[in-house]
């Protein structure tokens, strides 16, 4: 299923790869990126980011963060959270179609776990 999920957000232009983490420890549970993607620096981006807006909404007394984009000048991370502590994550090219992506990742994450 996971593989499924991972296959509908790499069929998206301007995806480089996608991947299932640990929310928690930021360990790869599954990915499918590009050659030149590194999936475990990635992943371990993702955990930490998705920590730290958590640890923040939550200081200010919100709810966790349902979406993180976070963009380069060579491309985007993209992240969204599943059920049991996991996140979806997808890694970009400049050029991708952000509104499609965010559309399709939300609702993997809703599938994930």
């Amino acid at each position: 299923m996971l593989r499924a999920l991972l296959d509908g957000l790499t069929r998206i232009a301007g995806v480089r790869g996608a991947l299932v983490v640990s929310g928690e420890d930021g360990i790869v549970v599954a990915e499918t990126v590009m050659e030149g993607v590194d999936g475990r620096a990635v992943a371990a981006l993702a955990g930490s980011l998705a920590a730290r807006m958590r640890g923040v909404t939550g200081a200010l007394g919100h709810p966790d963060p349902v979406l993180l984009h976070l963009q380069g000048t060579d491309g985007g991370l993209f992240a969204a959270a599943a059920r049991a502590g996991l996140l979806v994550v997808a890694v970009t090219s400049p050029d991708v179609n952000a509104g499609e992506l965010r559309l399709v990742l939300l609702r993997a994450a809703e599938r994930a776990a």
